[in-house]
């Protein structure tokens, strides 16, 4: 359902940390659990690292496990949702060496806890930017997306 929506992302490296957040005024929470992802990866600095991605997002998680995106792709995208995202995750993901792990979400697992409450937080500021694609879309599937 589209509203106020935010997205986090916690990195941790070593002892090295950063937390990023951002809200949108209208989009819809799988659009920002698969940002959170994308942003995540967009922030690493050397192509080819290791990285160990934990979501709570069914979606997120066995688009990639099951290797439903990679079907999709090669459709390209058609009747899909997202594509703009997930073309924008396939990018970034083909750079590094990705694992996807799925966890329980509200299950008390601090890092977790902490990417909600971040979220949340976004989606409550004021002057919210606008998710482009999905507002001049909304309501649209893809017929077919076309690949830059």
């Amino acid at each position: 359902k589209p509203r106020a929506v935010g997205t986090a992302t916690v990195l941790i490296s070593g002892s090295h940390r950063k937390e990023l957040s951002q809200g949108f005024r209208k989009t819809t929470n799988n659009r920002m659990e698969l940002l959170a992802v994308i942003v995540g990866l967009e922030q690493l600095k050397n192509p080819g690292s290791e990285v160990a991605i934990y979501t709570d997002s069914k979606y997120v998680a066995d688009a990639i496990n099951l290797k439903w995106v990679f079907g999709w792709e090669k459709k390209r995208f058609k009747d899909k949702k997202n594509p703009d995202l997930w073309m924008r995750f396939l990018k970034i993901y083909r750079t590094h060496q990705v694992s996807i792990h799925w966890i329980k979400g509200h299950a008390n697992i601090p890092e977790n806890e902490r990417c909600d409450r971040l979220a949340v937080m976004a989606s409550q500021q004021r002057n919210l930017p606008v998710d482009e694609y999905y507002e001049n879309n909304v309501g649209q599937v893809n017929s077919t997306f076309e690949t830059p």
